[in-house]
């Protein structure tokens, strides 16, 4: 069976459903076991088509319908912010964990969002999914916060983008307001000597609308989904501006009441969802690129000189941020060694 897609609720309503949803055990009458999965994704978008679709349909599958989803987009049982801790206290079994808005909890996750690191999603996604799988991020990052990691996806090399100002060279982005998801982009925002403004997916829109920001740094593959290509009318192209880590996430506590098998299916789902997430978000990119030039915005080739200082600014981003965690405790410079070595 395939997973259902609830329908938005307003108000009280959805407090009294959220509060249903946490004390009621997540099965229904016929004993097959039903669970929960939330995001902050609008209806038809990419990330759901490739990846949490993709997840469900072939767990049910494998687990001959034993296990079925009911899937809740759209922000629908709370805000993207809150659902790792929504995750944690029952409400939803598998929820969306953007790391860079929980980056107080999940700092070291930010390593796959450093500027420069990698060309391509999978390059990213796969040298992440070894540390937060198995490895140093599993054991330092997920671990510690009570959940474990079912399928991810890193996304691909960030620009620059624009509503109103032309992009002619570093100097035109200088004093911008530009919309930042935290953590590691801030810095190079900032390296941009422009001022980062932390806003979640689902409120660029409107941010930008409004003129509260004037641009934003964004994957090309996130600016439909959003209707962003409505608004940005430049953007740099052939840049590395750092990344964005999408993870989906189990509590602990919820992965160790299921049944082995479903484990399994989970495991081998996730693994299969992972790696084809990131193929069809690289091979999507040349199509993207072609429908934003149709649709009229600027994409703008910096000259070799820009270019190159630009690549200079961000060199040196990964390493202030490893240092700046390690001055926290946080083994930021453990934790880069260890996802350049995974990107060998």
């Amino acid at each position: 069976m395939k997973p259902v897609t609830k329908n938005r609720f307003s108000g009280l309503g959805l407090v009294v459903l959220a509060a249903a949803l946490a004390a009621a055990p997540a099965h229904a009458q016929d004993k097959k076991l039903v669970l929960r999965v939330a995001d902050s994704f609008p209806q038809g978008h990419y990330l759901s088509r490739y990846a949490t679709k993709y997840w469900m349909e072939t767990v049910s599958a494998t687990t001959k319908g034993a296990v079925e989803f009911e899937h809740y987009p759209a922000e629908q049982l709370g805000k993207a912010k809150d659902l790792l801790a929504l995750t944690l206290s029952g409400v939803t079994d598998v929820g969306y964990v953007g790391t860079s808005y929980v980056s107080d909890k999940m700092p070291l996750s930010a390593v796959a969002q450093l500027p420069g690191s990698f060309a391509t999603a999978c390059e990213g996604t796969l040298a992440y999914w070894k540390l937060a799988k198995d490895g140093i991020l599993a054991q330092k990052e997920f671990a510690p916060n009570g959940v474990r990691l079912l399928f991810t996806v890193v996304l691909p090399p960030y620009q620059v983008g624009t509503t109103k100002q032309k992009i002619e060279g570093l100097k035109s982005l200088e004093g911008l307001k530009i919309r930042s998801t935290g953590g590691a982009l801030d810095a190079v925002v900032r390296k941009l000597k422009a001022v980062p403004v932390q806003i979640s997916a689902p409120e660029i829109y409107e941010a930008m609308s409004r003129g509260t920001v004037d641009g934003g740094v964004l994957p090309f593959s996130s600016l439909f989904p959003y209707e962003l290509h409505k608004l940005l009318k430049y953007s740099t192209i052939g840049e590395n501006l750092g990344s964005f880590v999408a993870n989906y996430v189990i509590s602990e506590a919820r992965w160790k009441k299921l049944p082995e098998n479903v484990r399994k299916a989970m495991e081998d789902a996730g693994e299969a969802a992972t790696k084809r997430t990131c193929a069809l978000v690289d091979k999507d990119q040349d199509t993207d690129i072609e429908k934003l030039r149709q649709g009229g915005m600027t994409l703008v080739k910096l000259p070799a000189t820009e270019h190159a200082a630009l690549a200079a600014l961000m060199a040196s981003v990964g390493q202030e941020w490893a240092e700046t965690l390690d001055k926290r405790g946080k083994s930021g410079t453990e934790v880069l060694k260890a996802f350049n070595n995974a990107l060998k």
